[in-house]
């Protein structure tokens, strides 16, 4: 295999996004493919280095190839839609059936998003696992919360050693993620600013009191609704085969979720709130791709 075909069935593979169960199948269809027309061309009387050449430009573009290929094989099976968005059914379900304040079924939920968890990421790390990690990342992004509403010196120690260190972490597993799909990580990090969100729309003063619960119950249906919401975005997402129309259904559905969070929290989400939640929402879908290229371009040089 020269330098060049080689090269180009690296930067297909890399832009094809393709699972790892299936990667290893397609590539070596495609290389067995490109190989049968090479030993045409040669056949024909072409030396071997210009057979590849002219096969590569009868193959065309490597990102159209890559985007037929994805489309083609990105498009999950409903099995994948019901452990996709199982999680956030969940949730939803906890919420709308007032189940939330029951510590047996709260347990129950944590304990099996922490073994599915554990279970994908064991066994590859399969598409589907990227929501049920949205809820293992959750409780860091509200301890951090919390401690900003405490006394100024443990505020303090949230921005001295909290922060920096759940920031190190997300940003591990981001990294992690992305190698997979930056997509998935917008996947997973999708669910962040609407938790917040409705924290701040039930206690905007960070604490928690007899009023946190009234406003609790109050909000539980819409909690539901938009965690269900979640779950609906999921299994679209997993259904459609273009790209941009996966982006364009995460960022649809992130900002009409927060919409509707601003609207019900009856003023305890001001304006300056809500854009730092929807600065938080486009963060979720600009810098995972951001962050792809650059760890892209850093293992060229």
């Amino acid at each position: 295999m020269t330098l060049d075909l080689n090269n180009y069935l690296k930067s297909i593979k890399s832009d094809a996004r393709l699972d790892l169960s299936d990667e290893t199948i397609i590539m070596t269809e495609l290389e067995a493919h490109i190989e049968d027309k090479v030993k045409e061309l040669t056949d024909a009387g072409l030396p071997q280095t210009e057979a590849i050449k002219e096969c590569l430009n009868q193959m065309g573009n490597v990102k159209s190839i890559a985007r037929q290929i994805y489309e083609a094989y990105s498009q999950g099976s409903w099995k994948h839609v019901l452990l996709a968005s199982l999680p956030h059914f969940l949730f939803g379900l906890l919420f709308v059936l007032d189940w939330w304040h029951h510590p047996a079924w709260l347990s129950v939920l944590v304990i099996a998003v922490l073994a599915t968890t554990l279970y994908g990421w064991s066994h590859g790390k399969p598409f589907w696992i990227f929501p049920w990690m949205s809820y293992t990342l959750v409780p860091v992004c509200i301890g951090g919360v919390i401690l900003l509403y405490l006394p100024p010196g443990w505020s303090f120690l949230a921005v001295l050693v909290y922060i920096p260190l759940a920031l190190w972490w997300f940003f591990r597993v981001i990294v992690t993620t992305i190698k997979r799909d930056w997509l998935f990580s917008s996947l997973m990090l999708l669910p962040m600013p609407i938790v917040i969100g409705w924290y701040l729309a039930v206690s905007p003063s960070g604490g928690f009191s007899e009023d946190t619960l009234k406003q609790l119950y109050q909000f539980s249906p819409w909690i539901g609704l938009s965690f269900m919401g979640l779950a609906a975005t999921i299994a679209v997402f997993i259904r459609v085969r273009q790209r941009w129309l996966r982006i364009a259904l995460l960022a649809a559905s992130g900002l009409v979720t927060l919409c509707l969070i601003a609207y019900h929290s009856t003023g305890n989400i001001n304006n300056l709130a809500f854009l730092g939640l929807l600065l938080g929402l486009w963060g979720g879908l600009l810098v995972p791709p951001l962050l792809e290229r650059r760890l892209k371009n850093s293992r060229v040089k």
